[in-house]
Parts: structure tokens; C-alpha cells; sequence
């Protein structure tokens, strides 16, 4: 089983990402996945939790992640102890920021990724939501899930320009972080 953890705050598509990944999974490469969030009566701009299992067989385990083999965070203000507490030893941190000094602060038995995702995202996007620009880079760097699975997700689950404009994004982002075109 493959779990993941997404950090966001309010309106930056921390669910949907979450979401958008076990549809893929489960979907376009038929495997079983379980995708929730965690939040209570905030508003806009309020931390929240996404999270998503992925599996070969059902899952019964619908309780939050606490250990997990990915944290993907969509805003680097949320980055710190905490929310890599529970990362996995041989884990990934995929962090979106425009920082390249935040290795430093984490224990060398998990590999760190950064991309400035909010850079793409306004580019693209024309907006800050960075979370397929961020399910982009987590296809280039993981196995988790493939690139067409989430080009099929997004197809489905969004509509005319929007789902366009965010193919568009998860295949630069994909690209920008190392990922190859088959």
C-alpha cells in the first residue's frame, strides 16, 4: 500500500489533488484507492489535510494517515516538523516553494523535491492552485501513479479549458521535473 499525505491551506485543491490521484489509481490503472480530507469550519486559507491510500487489493483502513510514504506540500509556509512527521525513512517531501535552502531542516533518510509549482501554476493556469502542477512533479519522481492516469483523471473530472489548461500544467510540470514522454 502506498500512502500519501497532501498539505494545503484553504482553496489550493489539497482534496482534489488527493481526489484527482485514486481516481487515476484506481480508474486508469485499476487498482483500489481511498482519497478524504481533513478539516474542520475554517475558511478560506486554513490548513487542510488530503490524503490518499493506493493498493493492489481493498483497503478497509479509512483512518487519517499518520504514517505515510509521501507528504506532498502545496505551500511552503506549511512545511515544518509536523508536517513531515509520520514520513516514512526512504519517503519523499515533494515540496512546492521558491526555496532551495529547505533540505537542511530534514533528516537525510527521506528524499526532498522542490518545485515552484505556484510558478507554473500562474503560468499556466493563471491562478496560484498548484495541485495538479504538484500531481505533475509526483508522477515525474514516484511510481505512485503514471502521467496518462492523470491526464485521464483530469479529463474526466474537469471540464473544457480548465481541464486543458491543467493537462497542460501536469505535463510541463511532469517534464520540468525530470519525467520522460513515452
Amino acid at each position: 500500500m502506498v500512502e500519501i499525505r497532501f498539505h494545503g491551506r484553504g482553496g489550493q485543491g489539497a482534496f482534489t489533488a488527493a481526489r484527482l490521484l485514486g481516481i487515476a489509481a484506481t480508474l486508469f490503472e485499476h487498482r483500489y484507492a481511498l482519497a478524504y480530507p481533513s478539516f474542520g469550519p475554517e475558511r478560506r486559507g486554513s490548513p487542510v489535510l488530503g490524503f490518499t491510500r493506493i493498493d493492489d487489493r481493498k483497503i478497509a483502513d479509512r483512518s487519517i494517515i499518520t504514517q505515510c510514504d509521501v507528504v506532498v506540500i502545496l505551500d511552503d509556509t506549511l512545511l515544518d516538523a509536523q508536517a513531515v512527521n509520520g514520513l516514512r525513512a526512504g519517503g519523499l517531501l515533494l515540496v512546492n516553494t521558491t526555496r532551495n535552502d529547505l533540505q537542511i531542516f530534514f533528516p537525510d533518510n527521506i528524499r526532498t523535491v522542490l518545485v515552484n509549482a505556484t510558478l507554473l501554476a500562474q503560468q499556466y493556469l493563471g491562478r496560484p492552485i498548484t495541485n495538479t502542477a504538484m500531481l505533475g512533479a509526483l508522477a515525474a519522481v514516484s511510481d505512485v501513479v503514471k502521467l496518462h492516469s492523470l491526464f485521464a483523471a483530469v479529463e474526466q473530472e474537469m471540464k473544457g479549458t480548465i481541464a486543458g489548461k491543467n493537462a497542460v500544467l501536469l505535463e510541463h510540470t511532469y517534464i520540468t521535473c525530470g519525467g520522460k514522454l513515452r
